[in-house]
């Protein structure tokens, strides 16, 4: 075989996926993790994630470990950093740059993939430390997810259809880590024309009926197309 046209020698990187995977429990945002079963860090906790094949593009990659530990094909996935600290990988000559998502998930339809055994939810404020640089990549998922939330309807991927005001304003409480009044963050939501109230009620705790409402995407993209941004 001749010399190949244009073929240098260098060293080459290794690229990987990692995917961050909030889900919400009804009070608070959660995270899926997995048991690393091999060397290195092997017996820790890691986000879902591996090395991108040959012939997948990124965000094919993060959807392909995506349903392989959640059994999602669908769910709502966002880039939000590539991680290219040359030691952020301790393995010998080991020069890996990950390209991290973070994945929106309702918990009740994560039915568990190859890894299931190994797979376990934890509330965001009760994450064990992670392998690798996993810690910083959480703090990052955390930050965007937050920035997002003003300009996109996240939010409503991780509720139940339908859902009721209470769901939805405990939803952004446990993103935004803050306490709104009740109806306060009720009479904000409503006046934004973003969601559709429903005849039905649900009997809440308290005895009380509760309206259930629908999100409204047509009506978010029109406010979207106008420059809005959802503040609080």
């Amino acid at each position: 075989m001749g010399e190949l046209k244009y073929h240098y020698e260098y060293p080459h990187p290794c690229v990987t996926t990692d995917c961050v995977i909030f889900g919400f429990d009804g009070t608070r945002l959660n995270v899926l993790l997995i048991e690393r079963g091999v060397e290195p860090f092997k017996g820790q906790w890691a986000f879902p994630g591996g090395f991108l094949k040959m012939a997948e593009t990124a965000l094919e990659g993060a959807k392909r470990e995506l349903f392989e530990e959640t059994g999602l094909k669908d769910a709502y996935i966002q880039q939000f950093h590539t991680f290219t600290d040359p030691q952020r990988d301790i393995r010998d000559g080991a020069r890996v740059i990950t390209i991290a998502y973070y994945a929106l998930v309702k918990k009740s339809e994560v039915m568990g993939g190859d890894d299931a055994a190994k797979a376990q939810w934890f509330p965001l404020d009760k994450v064990p430390s992670l392998a690798f640089d996993h810690d910083k990549i959480l703090r990052e998922a955390t930050h965007a997810l937050r920035r997002q939330i003003h300009f996109e309807p996240i939010g409503f991927e991780l509720l139940p259809e339908p859902f009721t005001m209470t769901e939805l304003q405990r939803l952004y409480e446990a993103i935004l880590n803050v306490k709104f009044d009740r109806r306060n963050f009720c009479n904000k939501m409503l006046k934004l024309g973003i969601l559709n109230q429903l005849e039905e009620t649900r009997l809440m705790p308290n005895k009380k009926e509760a309206f259930l409402y629908t999100f409204n995407p047509e009506n978010y993209s029109e406010l979207k197309e106008k420059g809005f941004r959802l503040e609080f």
